[in-house]
């Protein structure tokens, strides 16, 4: 198991989770699994596989910059095999997750995600209105040497917002259907690893209902 999801450290994290709906945690992978992560961005940056994202649900589904204007690129586990320990970790965070936090998670959905120099997102939420699947978003920050006045911050809106640097190796855990969040402007590319922790598996039911 990954040194992240044991000890005091993950103790605070989930007891900041249950108290304000979101978390953060450094040093979220191992070292192995940082470096496949970031060797497959690569791999999939340079084949020209990252698309703009789009915002909507399924056959709805529209790129509309002037909310969004990322790319992505969504992760496959029967393909994209040098990612398994990625993929058995996570299998372990759900475990971990279903337990602590007494929710059904039953799958997953994963993609890579670059921020081009003033890529931004809007405030929104994760959970589709018509669909529940999205319980718990989960955030992995790859931007080596991030310094202040590089942008490309997460922003949470609460009662007393924050903002949270993309440091490379944090990690954001947060509620998908409760906690309001946005990209701020990024003024360097950034990239993270970025999916959703799922009700049931992905795909189930029109909806995935």
């Amino acid at each position: 198991m990954w040194a992240s999801l044991q000890g005091e450290q993950w103790d605070k994290a989930l007891d900041r989770l249950a108290e304000y709906d979101y978390t953060v945690i450094d040093d979220f992978f191992p070292q192995s699994v940082l470096d496949s992560v970031e060797a497959e961005f690569e791999r999939v940056e340079q084949a020209g596989a990252l698309k703009a994202a789009k915002i909507g649900e399924s056959s709805e589904e529209r790129r509309i910059a002037e909310i969004r204007s990322d790319y992505i690129h969504w992760l496959d586990r029967a393909s994209q095999t040098t990612l398994e320990p990625f993929f058995s970790g996570v299998d372990q965070l759900r475990e971990e997750l279903a337990r602590a936090m007494y929710v059904s998670l039953l799958g997953y959905e994963f993609h890579l995600a670059k921020y081009p120099v003033g890529a931004f997102y809007k405030a929104h939420l994760d959970q589709f209105d018509r669909r529940d699947n999205r319980q718990l978003s989960l955030v992995i920050y790859l931007n080596q040497g991030w310094e202040p006045g590089d942008g490309g911050e997460l922003k949470i809106h609460c009662e007393n917002p924050e903002v949270i640097a993309p440091l490379y190796n944090r990690a954001v855990l947060f509620r998908s259907a409760t906690v309001l969040h946005e990209v701020l402007p990024a003024l360097k590319p950034r990239r993270s690893l970025t999916g959703w922790l799922l009700k049931r598996p992905s795909g189930v039911g029109a909806l995935g209902l």
